[in-house]
């Protein structure tokens, strides 16, 4: 008889939730880290100077405050919600604003404000059907038949499709924004699908960072488990299964490594499968201590915890063709977050921090600060002169700090139809008789949601 009922091999946040699942299920079990602490994407630290509160990787959840899981379990974390969920500011002192109304939104988007209510009210009219959808595996018979045939028959376009029902400027950049968290070409299918939902997701439950930070999240999901009886062990590197006294194995790891952990556990099909994972771009990644506030020229951006830097449309969708080139943009789309405006713990007093990445090609180690602050200072003129300290990431850095991030890819793989269309409940998580992948290579994919560790679990329990 094994000492544990199951064994999770990796506790960043779905390693943290199949092991919740497992226990809340009555399975003994273990789960186990190679890193000094849990977390994973879900990691707060003093990057810059003392007093400075810094998200390692991940920083703001929608899909964490949608997430059914989380919300099932009541999973204790301080939501903290800007007034708009996020800008995308413009040249001349324009900004495009997603905020939680959809009328508003509408509002801001001029003659693109009817197209934009038509394609997002009947969305955020249906969200809970809409992100139970687009947050589980794909079955061959979804449960929720009218949300999958929205979902499938707009979001499985290329953004660049969806991108030409706007015709102004503002429209355009917002799509292209949310869009962008693809990190794929804009040509590629299904990049619609994630604009939509992250869009939807906004207006319904906003796009919040956790208060303190976001290991908090990493946290709350550790105490649950250990409340239900579960194990934690950190600093221990498994290299195979076979050294884990367990009956089922979880690995929150990327496919290469799980081929590596499992061996002759993997079915040969599976093993061809995992053998196809090919790894999607980097990002490069910049944190600041500031000595205040970014100074936007639009009126908007100082009330939004996220900022789109890019311009217009056809800027951003040239920068992510670059990246797919294996090309590094001079103008790249940049993600922004400034939570020290909304959360006083980040920062010491009137001082504040800044977050964000761009996309570059697999295993650069291009240095991407003067372009990134380039595009900083063209929407806030003089942010260069608040800068206190900074602490970068290459995508080889990032890779280092986490080895999930194969190459500095933080999204679990190349997105496209391939990733997205793996059909069955099982088949995407299953590898052989007693070995489950529960990573973000699996649906639903990146994000800080839990879902691809729960759905692991119930394809293994049933």
């Amino acid at each position: 008889m094994s000492r544990y009922d199951a064994a999770v091999v990796g506790a960043g946040p779905n390693g943290l939730a199949a092991a919740v699942e497992l226990a809340r299920s009555g399975r003994k079990t273990l789960l186990v880290e190679a890193a000094t602490e849990i977390g994973g994407g879900t990691r707060t630290a003093e990057l810059t100077l003392p007093g400075f509160k810094h998200d390692v990787c991940s920083a703001i959840h929608p899909s964490g405050v949608a997430s059914p899981f989380f919300n099932e379990i009541g999973l204790e974390v301080e939501w903290v919600h800007p007034p708009i969920p996020f800008t995308h500011p413009l040249d001349d002192g324009r900004a495009a604003a997603l905020f939680r109304s959809v009328g508003e939104t509408a509002d801001g988007l001029g003659d693109d404000g009817p197209g934009y209510r038509a394609l997002m009210e009947p969305i955020v009219e249906n969200i809970e059907q809409m992100v139970d959808v687009a947050l589980s595996p794909v079955t061959v018979i979804p449960e929720h038949k009218g949300a999958f045939a929205r979902v499938a028959l707009i979001g499985g376009l290329p953004a660049a499709v969806l991108a030409k029902r706007f015709s102004t400027d503002e429209g355009k950049a917002l799509i292209a924004g949310i869009s962008a968290h693809s990190i794929a070409p804009f040509h590629a299918p299904a990049t619609a699908a994630v604009g939509m939902m992250l869009g939807a997701i906004g207006h319904s439950y906003g796009w919040p960072m956790a208060k303190g930070g976001s290991q908090t999240i990493a946290s709350a999901l550790a105490a649950r488990f250990l409340d239900l009886g579960g194990e934690i062990e950190v600093e221990r590197t498994v290299t195979s299964v076979d050294e884990l006294d367990a009956d089922l194995f979880f690995l929150d790891v990327m496919p290469p490594a799980a081929r590596e952990i499992a061996g002759e556990r993997i079915s040969a099909s599976n093993t061809r499968k995992l053998s196809r994972w090919k790894s999607g771009p980097g990002i490069f990644k910049i944190d600041w201590a500031l000595d205040g506030p970014i100074p936007w020229s639009d009126p908007l951006s100082s009330q939004a915890a996220t900022v789109h830097l890019g311009g217009r449309y056809a800027e951003v969708a040239a920068a992510e063709r670059a990246v797919a080139r294996g090309e590094h943009p001079k103008r790249p789309f940049f993600l922004l977050a400034q939570q020290s405006l909304f959360d006083p713990t980040r920062a010491p007093e009137d001082k504040h921090t800044a977050w964000g990445y761009c996309h570059v090609p697999n295993g650069s180690s291009v240095d991407m600060t003067s372009v990134i602050e380039d595009q900083i200072e063209r929407f806030a003129p003089g942010f260069r002169d608040l800068v206190l300290g900074r602490h970068t990431m290459s995508a080889m850095d990032v890779q280092s700090y986490n080895v999930n991030y194969v190459g500095g890819d933080i999204g679990g793989g190349q997105y496209g139809l391939r990733k997205v269309l793996q059909l069955g409940a099982k088949a995407p998580y299953q590898l052989g008789r007693d070995v489950f992948l529960c990573s973000s290579a699996t649906p639903p994919g990146a994000g800080v949601h839990g879902m691809a560790g729960y759905h692991a679990v119930r394809a293994a329990l049933g």
